[in-house]
């Protein structure tokens, strides 16, 4: 490590051997040598601070899960969960290497637990890319049933903020004002039919030429079983295609665009998460990253030091 934290000339050889192991016998790229250096060089820099000396074998050995607790604290502010994630993957790599060289023995690295990455919510269509897809999805058969099966599947989805898993689930003798859907964990909550939903599936029960009974799926497949999830996504990918749509608008986007929508236009959290099914409001309210534009609004509208 050619400019780095204070450590013992030891550790430092160690460190350099550990680089020379990544280039020469792992053939990492620069990229990930470049980012697991950054990583060691900001625990080191850390611990040397923390303990108030030179980071050695011997301190490596006796750190303790606090210790390493309040290097991770150090990360929080600064970077995100996936960064610090991988950084922790990184110092335990190079524990294992010490471990392996009968330098350091410490299983308090492996014992602290890697944060939770949050999984990226998919990006929001804008409303106008929404409607303009509700009035594309029901022209891409030759078969009008397929097209009106189609379209009630994507308003359904987009209309009550439902999973594609939860849409197909679906039976006729399920429509009413509202509909009682079953979500994960066997949790269930009610979501209202709004008028334009009911009529898309009225149209669309209307013209299936096979029997629909109250309790069986809804939505069927041109040989009149239930419709495969993989069926609607490959009209999705045509549609993108055809109306130029990012790749990320998948069924699952139209539920994130139902909460974005109902946020945008004055809709309470508490109201959407029930709709959504969450457990949580907190897991809700990251849909409130993309609304800021109408904070920033009501703000200047309404804040006396606007």
């Amino acid at each position: 490590m050619k400019s780095g934290p204070p450590v013992s000339p030891e550790l430092g050889h160690a460190v350099a051997g550990w680089e020379t192991w990544l280039t020469d016998i792992k053939r990492a790229s620069k990229h990930t040598i470049v980012s697991y250096q950054t990583d060691l060089t900001h625990f080191l820099t850390f611990l040397s601070g923390h303990l108030g000396d030179k980071v050695d074998f011997k301190n490596l050995s006796a750190l303790e899960p606090k210790d390493i607790r309040a290097w991770l604290a150090s990360r929080s502010g600064e970077y995100e969960s996936a960064s610090t994630a991988r950084a922790l993957s990184t110092i335990r790599n190079f524990f294992r290497t010490l471990e392996k060289q009968g330098r350091v023995k410490n299983a308090a690295i492996f014992h602290i637990r890697s944060p939770k990455i949050k999984k990226p919510l998919p990006k929001a269509l804008a409303e106008t890319q929404a409607s303009e897809a509700l009035e594309v999805i029901g022209t891409q058969h030759d078969e009008a049933w397929l097209n009106k099966r189609d379209l009630a599947l994507l308003v359904l989805i987009y209309g009550s903020g439902l999973r594609i898993s939860e849409a197909l689930s679906v039976c006729p003798g399920d429509i009413s004002d509202t509909l009682t859907i079953t979500g994960k964990g066997n949790k269930q909550r009610k979501v209202p039919i709004l008028p334009v939903i009911k009529a898309a599936i009225d149209d669309y029960v209307s013209a299936c030429p096979y029997p629909l009974p109250k309790g069986a799926p809804l939505f069927l497949g041109k040989r009149g079983k239930k419709l495969d999830p993989a069926i609607f996504q490959l009209q999705l990918r045509k549609l993108r295609r055809q109306l130029n749509l990012p790749e990320s608008a998948t069924p699952h986007a139209f539920r994130h665009s139902f909460a974005t929508h109902l946020l945008s236009a004055g809709g309470d959290l508490r109201s959407i998460q029930e709709l959504l099914g969450h457990a949580s409001l907190s897991t809700t309210q990251r849909y409130t990253h993309v609304d800021r534009e109408r904070l920033l609004k009501a703000y200047e509208s309404a804040h006396p030091r606007a």
